[in-house]
């Protein structure tokens, strides 16, 4: 379980890194501590990378069980 828990959240701080990175790269190259602190006036809100992190990772979680659950089917067929 503890395995799980620490593998899902490698994935959900990978994809809030990238997403980060991918979107407001020229703001993290140029002047990093002021684009952290324009976070709370963002027209978002101060969470929104959380959230739009939570939404990229629902639809990864998504496609990820759609893969297994293909994977499951095909090994039936095959067996």
């Amino acid at each position: 379980m503890k395995k799980t828990i620490s593998k899902e959240l490698s994935i959900y701080f990978a994809i809030f890194f990238l997403l980060s990175l991918a979107i407001h790269h020229k703001e993290w190259i140029l002047h990093p501590l002021d684009h952290l602190r324009a976070l709370p006036h963002s027209q978002f809100g101060l969470f929104h990378p959380f959230i739009f992190s939570f939404g990229a990772y629902i639809s990864v979680l998504i496609v990820r069980i759609f893969i297994k659950i293909i994977k499951k089917a095909i090994n039936r067929v095959v067996k």
